[in-house]
This record gives C-alpha cells, sequence and structure tokens, in this order.
C-alpha cells in the first residue's frame, strides 16, 4: 500500500515543519511501515546545521523514522486521532549522515502493543548504508489533530 503525503496527513497529526515524511511505499497497518524523506537542500535546517557541511540533525531523522512507526500504528480507523507520545527512546545509534539529496529509507517494526503502550523498532538507509537505528517506546493517547 502506497500513501502520498496528503493521505498521511490524514493519519498523523504533523504539519510543516515537522512532518517529516513524504511518503510511504509499503505498509502492513499495526506491523510494519516503509517510509521515504526526501532530503532537499532547501530544508531550513541545512541551512545552520552545519553551514558548508550540511547533515540532518540526528534529533530531526529520529522524529522521521518514528512518524514512519506513528502511520503503522494510526492507520487502522480505531486509532485515528491518536497521538504517539515517546515514553523512551533506546539503542538509538547514528551511523552516517543524512546529506542534502540524499533518500532516506525508513523501515518501522511494531514489536509490542499492550493496551496503549507500545515499541518500535527503526532504522534509516539512504542505498546500502545504515544510517540510524532505534527503539521507540510510546503511548497512544488521545489528541485532536488538526487538518
Amino acid at each position: 500500500m502506497i500513501l502520498e503525503v496528503t493521505d498521511i496527513m490524514e493519519i498523523l497529526p504533523h504539519r510543516y515543519p515537522m512532518l517529516l515524511v513524504d511518503r510511504i511505499i509499503e505498509l502492513d497497518p499495526m506491523k510494519y511501515a516503509i517510509g521515504v524523506k526526501n532530503a532537499t537542500f532547501n530544508e531550513a535546517f541545512f541551512q545552520g546545521h552545519f553551514p558548508g557541511q550540511p547533515v540532518m540533525p540526528g534529533v530531526l531523522l529520529a522524529e522521521a523514522m518514528a512518524q514512519v512507526g506513528g502511520v503503522a500504528l494510526l492507520y487502522p480507523e480505531e486509532n485515528r486521532g491518536l497521538i504517539p507520545y515517546f515514553t523512551g527512546i533506546d539503542k538509538m545509534r547514528f551511523r552516517h549522515p543524512v546529506r542534502p539529496g540524499d533518500q532516506a529509507i525508513m523501515r518501522a517494526d511494531v514489536v509490542k502493543i499492550k493496551r496503549s503502550m507500545g515499541k518500535v523498532k527503526a532504522q534509516c538507509h539512504v542505498g546500502e548504508m545504515l544510517c540510524a537505528e532505534g527503539e521507540y517506546m510510546f503511548a497512544l493517547q488521545p489528541g485532536q489533530a488538526t487538518k
């Protein structure tokens, strides 16, 4: 199942400048999602991180990976409108920078869910290069998404 950015905005509450997923290229709801972030030099964060040596900030890469997991979790109709809040991040590692022109492919696997709490493992690759990986703990809470 492929989701365009307008479909993603129907699922996630994030909006510019914090929506960091451009497309979902594969999705099995409540199991896994694979998403794409096209890193362009026009992203505001590249202007100051770092001048002359632009790289995507690790915290934003971690957020993009979490958003891919959020799509897998929030796709089912009964979960729409919930917000996945971080309760923890474990084993986060940054292995290779994401630079302007890169296409980051992120996979998030739902490891477990018990009531409103759960865990997702995610990885980000550019081509064959592993850029980042980590485990996210979350709580699904009621929220009001804006469109």
